[in-house]
């Protein structure tokens, strides 16, 4: 998750370089086989979690 919110980052800065993106593609589809998950179903829960997260619960 780490790799991707550098990622975020970088994409929020208009800085994304290509080894990131590289290396968050390299992670995900490794866990994607680690796991038995389709790479797509990692990747968009990831950039879900990574980009909205969910507000805390103490905030109401």
């Amino acid at each position: 998750m780490a790799l991707e919110r550098s990622a975020w980052e970088e994409i929020q800065a208009g800085a994304l370089t290509v080894d990131t993106a590289l290396a968050v593609q390299e992670r995900i589809t490794a866990f994607a086989a680690e796991s038995g998950e389709s790479r797509l179903a990692v990747e968009t829960e990831l950039k879900k979690l990574v980009r909205h997260p969910e507000p805390d619960g103490d905030a109401a």
